[in-house]
């Protein structure tokens, strides 16, 4: 299977798949309105407006599968990215992004990306840590999204070439994105 040939029903409800993005760079984001992370909306705008016509594009696939943390419907999800951040890029209806339920493209994102730990020298980093041990230690254990904003990177050919966890700041992968453009 490639990253193509899935698809998704947008935050309006209607179907989509992941064709139409076919030739172009692709950064895949599971998103929350209420995190801590959820700032980072307004650095993906930047990013989006900057290399869109370029051939970037960028998903956001709300969950609330992280201490509730995106507990609105999809109506009010829109209406708060767009009131807030001003944000023009795709998103999905609210989904799964772990789990036995998990979306089949997180699932295969996280087969094509191994986590490979925390950034121990980032404070957000060694937080999130932290509070994922005491809190959530299963979430820790494999492969899986581990919380929200948790970004993966695809290139023109549709492979996953990078994944970044929810402490990478939307600026620190720019670098990333234009090599890819």
């Amino acid at each position: 299977m490639k990253i193509y040939d899935f698809k998704f029903k947008t935050i309006d409800g209607e179907d989509s798949t992941l064709e139409q993005f076919k030739n172009k760079v692709l950064l895949v984001v599971n998103t929350a309105s209420k995190c801590g992370f959820t700032p980072q909306y307004k650095d993906l705008q930047k990013i989006y407006e900057k290399y869109n016509a370029e051939g970037f594009e960028i998903l956001g696939f709300p969950s609330n599968q992280f201490a509730d943390q995106e507990p609105d419907n999809n109506i009010e999800v829109k209406k708060f990215c767009e009131i807030n951040f001003g944000v023009t890029f795709p998103l999905s209806e609210k989904i799964e992004v772990r789990g036995v339920h998990a979306d089949p493209l997180f699932k295969y994102l996280t087969e094509q990306s191994a986590f490979n730990g925390f950034d121990m020298s980032n404070p957000s980093s060694k937080m999130l840590y932290a509070f994922l041990q005491e809190k959530f230690p299963d979430y820790l254990l494999g492969d899986s999204v581990k919380w929200n904003f948790t970004k993966f990177l695809i290139d023109r050919q549709g492979n996953v070439v990078g994944r970044f966890e929810s402490t990478t700041e939307p600026m620190d992968i720019e670098k990333h994105i234009k090599n890819l453009l």
